[in-house]
């Protein structure tokens, strides 16, 4: 017996032979995504990508980076040979190569075909696991997939067998298995698969969950059992790709959600990492978030004014900040260019909002004021009382209203402005993106600022006149009244939980504007 060690390899330090890495990129949200996935779709020269996988997903590499999506039906032999030898030509040439894969990479993705050319070519890889379907689908519909009483077995299977295979499944096998059961790719053959695992003996009231494209904003959650399985499948059309779960371990009955946005789907479009507390409150209201981001944050084009703003940092009177972006953005520069709030003197720290100053607080800064209108003519009545000929700091995105320097400057007061991020556009929607949102019943969108309006009417189109629109405050509002989309509703306070607030209020309307 061979015994071989291996240590783990740095994503910055990865050797010359291995340039082609097989990366999981999970069920499709880009929050489920590992950490060493990212950092290599961030080094990647080149990605070859499986033609569902999230644009968002994609958006996550450099800008520069080389995208080859692979055909869903190779018609040139074998699919998985057929990439393999695309990985084998892109690696001669050089530079780092990701062949970025949906779900885990070794789970039905036909890794041994991708790699077979590499290995006889003398190429190296590595592989980079992912949240595979089974264990997405599981956490989505709060099923354990084990359990110590009823399940000690976990088998994955596919569904649909390649015709030239000589073995097939034993399902009479499967069928006397005690566990639980996820079935791969299994939609086309339910009727099949589950009609003979009860001839053999699987039990026809086995509890089944449906999990419908897992974590896609169309996503759907649904019971049944094996007896009924067939039928559900053809009553209610759930589209693939979807995973379905038999066994005991399966809740029989979902119980309804409770709460005032019950049976409400409402659309988040704030960027990825940014949703956590919009997504949270609709669910505690029994709403159902779904998140598609329309805009992504990214580096401004230059940190040259930023680096000469904190290195003058102790010579302002004020240092404003005008979104939670804007404090992430500054304190991770601070900390890129070896300072602390140290260098910031006796500045003052100004918050447009209650997030922002709490964003300050997370990262240990005070905040000495949060005006009463949380927009910019409300900073800018907040602070001419505290100045005389004072020096103020605005720390915002490369682009925004030019409100609070335009009227401080009128006041004799000097302001310097600096971008500390940038917010750019998601430019289109992804195959499965466009499907999921025709084929989802969506209630609400939520949008949370100017460019997020922008972006949001420019993606979506004429899809929003089939949704009501939500706005964080007056001045999203005024943009999308521009844009021609006037908002059903608009929070009380620019926040999360005001917007949240204004959609509940909107259904307590008298029932003449309700549907």
């Amino acid at each position: 017996m061979a015994i071989t060690s291996r240590t783990p390899t740095a994503v910055d330090a990865i050797p010359d032979a291995s340039r082609v890495w097989f990366v999981g990129a999970g069920p499709g949200h880009p929050d489920l995504l590992t950490l060493r996935g990212l950092k290599l779709l961030r080094a990647a020269d080149t990605i070859v990508h499986d033609a569902l996988v999230p644009t968002l997903i994609l958006d996550l590499a450099g800008p520069r980076t080389i995208r080859i999506p692979v055909p869903r039906h190779a018609t040139d032999g074998d699919p998985g040979e057929t990439t393999g030898r695309l990985l084998v030509e892109l690696a001669s040439t050089g530079g780092r190569i990701v062949r970025l894969k949906g779900g885990d990479p070794s789970v039905f993705g036909r890794l041994a075909e991708e790699t077979a050319p590499l290995r006889a070519a003398g190429i190296g890889f590595g592989i980079v696991p992912g949240v595979t379907a089974a264990l997405a689908a599981a956490a989505a519909a709060d099923v354990p997939l084990t359990s110590r009483a009823a399940a000690s077995v976990l088998t994955i299977v596919t569904g649909h067998e390649a015709e030239e295979k000589t073995s097939r499944v034993d399902l009479e096998a499967l069928a006397a298995l005690s566990g639980t059961l996820a079935v791969y790719m299994g939609v086309a053959q339910a009727a099949r698969w589950g009609a003979a695992l009860v001839a053999a003996g699987r039990s026809s009231a086995t509890p089944v969950t449906i999990v419908s494209r897992c974590s896609w904003p169309d996503q759907r959650i649904a019971t049944a059992t094996l007896g009924t399985l067939a039928q559900a499948f053809t009553e209610h059309q759930w589209p693939a790709p979807a995973v379905i779960i038999v066994g005991d371990v399966v809740t029989p009955v979902t119980p309804a959600s409770t709460g005032p946005l019950a049976g409400r789907r409402i659309l988040l479009t704030r960027p990825s990492g940014q949703a956590d507390e919009l997504a949270a409150a609709i669910s505690t209201l029994g709403g159902e978030p779904l998140h598609l981001p329309v805009v992504r944050i990214a580096p401004p084009d230059s940190w040259t004014a930023l680096d000469g703003a904190i290195a003058e940092g102790g010579m302002f009177d004020w240092i404003v900040f005008a979104s939670v972006n804007g404090v992430r953005a500054f304190v991770a520069r601070l900390r890129a260019v070896r300072r602390d709030a140290r260098i910031l003197g006796t500045a003052r720290l100004a918050a447009i909002g209650s997030a922002t100053a709490a964003a300050l607080g997370e990262a240990g800064l005070a905040c000495d004021l949060v005006p009463a209108a949380a927009n910019s003519e409300g900073m800018v009545a907040a602070l001419l009382p505290t100045l005389h000929a004072g020096r103020v700091l605005l720390v915002r995105a490369a682009r925004g209203r030019d409100v609070m320097r335009r009227d401080l400057e009128a006041a004799g007061h000097e302001v310097v402005e600096v971008a500390a991020y940038a917010t750019r556009p998601v430019e289109t929607l992804g195959e499965g993106d466009a499907a999921s949102l025709d084929a989802a019943p969506i209630d609400w969108v939520t949008i949370t600022s100017g460019a997020i309006a922008e972006a949001a009417v420019r993606l979506f189109g004429e899809r929003m006149r089939r949704w009501r629109i939500g706005s964080i405050s007056p001045v999203t509002s005024r943009v999308l009244e521009t844009l021609g989309f006037p908002p059903d509703c608009e929070a009380r306070e620019a926040s999360a939980a005001g917007l949240v607030e204004a959609i509940c209020r909107w259904h307590d309307a008298p029932s003449s504007q309700l549907p």
